[in-house]
């Protein structure tokens, strides 16, 4: 009779832990899918990013650590680079799309000079903050060894994905990805 009992006590206790935790599993269950079916990976573990300041186009300062509560999109990028020239129009229009929904897109420049980065940014139209990383810095302590180079970190301020190369930003599935983790988190 014990024995029965402890069972169904064992039972039980499984099921009702099995059932109070599966509105979060599912939630990020379902944007964890949304990435893998977008070709975007996820990191095994969330890794906290090193913060920094660097000078917006404008002059004035802002730390990573500023944008906590929003999903960031870090981008490492330069003028000359060909790839990344590709992909910013892309970049574009996930900010435009996702701008109101807590998405924030950062732009590091690696390295070039204010009028070289302005001038570029000016003519092709981009709205999305762009921060110049003149010393390289920031761009050494990320350990960038190819631009273009994209994380992806969550409203807990947690890289989630790293992407190296360039992509076409603006798709469905991607668009279904971002529009999970803004709603859902991971």
């Amino acid at each position: 009779m014990r024995i029965l009992a402890s069972v169904i006590i064992l039972v039980a206790i499984f099921v009702f832990n099995s059932c109070t935790a599966k509105p979060q599993n599912t939630a990020s269950s379902r944007t964890a899918k949304a990435f893998d079916e977008a070709g975007l990976h996820l990191l095994m573990e969330k890794v906290s990013p090193r913060d920094f300041s660097l000078s917006l186009l404008e002059r004035e300062t802002r730390s990573l650590g500023s944008y906590r509560g929003k999903v960031v999109f870090l981008n490492f990028w330069a003028t000359w680079c060909g790839p990344c020239r590709v992909e910013m129009p892309s970049m574009e229009a996930l900010y435009n799309k996702f701008s109101d929904k807590g998405l924030e897109i950062l732009a590091v420049n690696c390295g070039e000079d204010q009028a070289t980065v302005r001038s570029f940014i000016e003519n092709e139209g981009f709205s999305f903050p762009v921060l110049l990383d003149l010393d390289g810095k920031v761009t050494f302590s990320y350990g960038i060894q190819a631009i273009p180079t994209t994380y992806l970190i969550d409203r807990d301020g947690m890289i989630i994905s790293r992407l190296v190369g360039s992509i076409d930003w603006n798709t469905p599935k991607i668009h279904t990805a971002l529009e999970s983790l803004l709603n859902n988190g991971l």
